[in-house]
């Protein structure tokens, strides 16, 4: 048998959280589970930002949480990565790991032959590819027909997105990427900020329809709150309409979903924040064809956050379904 395919499509710290959950997985697997993960190029704020400006790069800052995620050992080379200067001009507010891919960048020609060889230097338990190797920008149009352009711009608007848009448009993704969603047994989305994490990555050309063709299992993990601007007052079924509406047609089988409560302190401090825990309306969900899985799927410390363990166990459970499927497939043909 080939070993289990998961391609994991996101961006931001919530892709890093579910891969991080998947690796111990690869280890125990001894090659028998393959990881793939894509990931949005659009960030335009912190030092990713100013490195793509000043360095025209695409942003490797949510590349480099990916890589350090799946990375064999967590150990002195994966902090030098996470590393970030506090003193020092021009160097205050930087990563290491996003100056070494920008050096590695203009070392090799190519971000993502930068990454491949970044990653090596790793040891990483899988592979990473940027959704697309243009230099795109991010762009929104807002429900009272206001545009906005960048990510940053974006994720602090306060007025409801009606559509993001890439720019330029329909970017050419890698073809590593489409061989890899071809071949996966489960496509996973998100967890992640829905309109400038998630949603841009099916915004290349190529990629929606490739996972549509895919026989593979497609589960979108819901985020757990409210993102303030973006996300406000969104139940579970809008997040997955909103993603269906950008791909051009139905593209999830499975939402996992957390119904697990979120303590009380932690509930007020967040709606202080004018965010509050999604709504689970399961019967919404169904009703779009889409089926549910619930859990215990909270972090719960100074922040809220998706578990790693329990969005992994998931993911390895519907891949082992998407596999059956296929099996299944193949015999009735």
């Amino acid at each position: 048998m080939p070993p289990l395919r998961i391609v994991s499509i996101g961006g931001g710290t919530g892709l890093s959280t579910l891969l991080r959950g998947l690796k111990r997985y690869v280890k125990a697997a001894e090659g028998q589970l393959e990881l793939t993960a894509v990931v949005t190029v659009t960030d335009d704020g912190g030092s990713s930002g100013r490195l793509r400006r000043e360095f025209d790069v695409l942003p490797p800052g949510d590349i480099r949480n990916c890589m350090v995620a799946l990375a064999e050992y967590e150990g002195l080379i994966s902090r030098l990565f996470q590393y970030r200067f506090e003193t020092g001009r021009g160097l205050k507010g930087h990563s290491f790991g996003n100056l070494f891919l920008t050096a590695m960048t203009h070392l090799t020609g190519d971000f993502a032959h930068a990454v491949t060889l970044s990653s090596q230097v790793l040891s990483v338990l899988g592979r990473i590819y940027p959704a697309t190797s243009a230099n795109v920008v991010l762009e929104a149009t807002l429900a009272n027909g206001r545009k906005l352009q960048g990510e940053t711009r974006i994720s602090r608007s306060t007025a409801p997105i009606a559509r993001i848009n890439l720019r330029p448009s329909k970017p050419k993704p890698l073809a590593e990427t489409l061989r890899a969603i071809a071949d996966a047994d489960l496509i996973t989305l998100g967890p992640g900020s829905l309109f400038t994490s998630v949603i841009p990555n099916l915004l290349v050309d190529g990629i929606p329809q490739a996972i549509a063709k895919s026989p593979a299992l497609k589960a979108y993990f819901v985020n757990l709150m409210w993102q303030p601007g973006e996300t406000t007052e969104f139940r579970a079924s809008d997040h997955i309409a909103v993603i269906h509406r950008h791909a051009g047609g139905k593209l999830i089988d499975y939402a996992v979903l957390n119904t697990h409560s979120v303590k009380p302190a932690l509930r007020k401090r967040y709606a202080r924040q004018n965010s509050q825990p999604v709504e689970n309306d399961i019967d919404a969900i169904t009703a779009m064809g889409v089926d549910v899985v619930c859990g215990d799927l909270l972090q719960q410390s100074g922040k809220i956050r998706h578990n790693p363990e329990a969005i992994a166990a998931i993911a390895m459970e519907l891949a082992m379904e998407g596999r059956l499927r296929s099996l299944r497939s193949g015999w009735t043909l």
